[in-house]
């Protein structure tokens, strides 16, 4: 028997899924709390973390695309008191996932000596001991930021090691080393935004760390790849197999296997999109609107965006990231958001917080073709003043 054709979606039906998987089909709460929080991370997976700090640090904007202003210390509290509904890892970029998610990694943290930035490697390579007694530290007095345990080594080594003498960004490096590794963790960021280290005994929660840590019921990493990019199908609605491996960062030899066993058990469904020439997978249980009215400013770090092909084959809108562009040569500037509205992006809006002014100052908008009408306008301009009032800001300027 002949396996089926393909489902045929037009580029308006598929937007569509792709914005109900990310959340974006459902109206914003009147009052947005601990559990809409969850929905949203439910929704996504992954969470991008940066520490560009020119609206907002970025982790917290998905959020209010989704859910309009909420009370960002929910989002610290979930990732820094335990019951911990958030933790970081090396997901997407550095992200934050659900703590379930952190052992579906464990394929990561196994390589990382291997496949770990240079500065990391370099550390476990040519400093073990200095390795060891960071992670002795952490073990015996986490949670600490990287300056605390620079001064707690400082009381407990002897000061002739020659070896690697006080050169604190050694330590900062066996950290991150640590950290990629899986051997700690972290227990959240000081106002500073600085990584509070601890052992994932302390971070996790104990049926996760048990999974985590005992060889017996760990997953296999064929499991785990199947896992991952089932939560990538969800999160996309719909999605090529490009999409589907981006979003946790799986190469094709990790990623082809799992998309074709969850096409052999129903999971993912064969489909074509029109105008977008590559095959794609749609999550069998994916929402199927016939009409999505959002409005939100997206985080240039929001995973609905993160897929330049994906985004130009869905919405016709060729989105880069500028900040790494010298300014001369920026087009659109340096911190854009794109703007969401209805189905469409319509917009891309160069934002500052300037917070001695008191004000968020919008630095330039660009409208897409046929965009940028009264109403649009007027859409923006709502949406604009909402994101000053949640950010504590007095109004916006032109």
């Amino acid at each position: 028997m002949s396996d089926p054709a393909p489902l045929r979606l037009t580029r308006p039906a598929a937007r569509r899924i792709a914005l109900a998987a990310q959340g974006f089909a459902r109206r914003r709460p009147e009052h947005p709390g601990t559990r809409d929080l969850q929905r949203v991370l439910d929704a996504v997976a992954v969470v991008q973390i940066d520490s560009v700090n020119v609206v907002v640090r970025s982790q917290y904007l998905p959020f209010y695309s989704r859910l309009g202003p909420y009370d960002r210390a929910l989002l610290d509290r979930a990732r820094d008191v335990a019951p911990r509904r958030v933790v970081e890892y090396w997901a997407h970029e550095a992200s934050l996932v659900a703590p379930s998610t952190w052992p579906l990694l464990d394929f990561r943290m196994r390589r990382a000596r291997s496949d770990a930035w240079g500065g990391m490697r370099r550390v476990a390579r040519d400093h073990p001991e200095l390795v060891a007694a960071v992670l002795a530290e952490v073990t015996a007095g986490g949670p600490l930021t990287s300056r605390e345990v620079e001064a707690a080594l400082a009381h407990d080594l002897p000061r002739e090691r020659d070896d690697w003498g006080w050169n604190w960004s050694l330590v900062k490096s066996a950290l991150e080393h640590l950290f990629w590794a899986g051997e700690v963790s972290s227990a959240g960021r000081t106002s500073q935004f600085e990584r509070r280290y601890a052992v994932p005994a302390r971070v996790l929660p104990p049926a996760v760390r048990d999974r985590a840590v005992d060889p017996a019921v760990r997953p296999g990493d064929d499991e785990a790849f199947r896992r991952l990019v089932e939560l990538s199908a969800r999160a996309h609605g719909l999605g090529s197999e490009q999409c589907l491996r981006d979003y946790f960062r799986l190469k094709p030899e990790q990623a082809r296997p799992a998309i074709a066993a969850l096409v052999a058990d129903g999971t993912l469904l064969p489909a074509t999109v029109e105008g977008w020439h590559r095959p794609v997978y749609l999550h069998r249980d994916a929402r199927r609107p016939r009409r999505v009215d959002a409005r939100a400013l997206l985080s240039p770090f929001d995973s609905l965006v993160w897929q330049r092909e994906r985004v130009r084959a869905l919405f016709g809108f060729d989105f880069r990231l500028e900040i790494y562009v010298p300014e001369p040569e920026r087009v659109h500037g340096y911190y854009v958001l794109p703007f969401l509205l209805g189905d469409e992006l319509v917009a891309r809006v160069d934002l500052k917080s300037d917070r001695a002014a008191g004000v968020l100052r919008v630095q330039r908008c660009t409208w897409e073709d046929g965009r940028g009408n009264e109403r649009d306008r007027a859409e923006l301009d709502a949406e604009l003043a909402l994101m000053a009032g949640w950010l504590g800001l007095a109004g916006v300027v032109d």
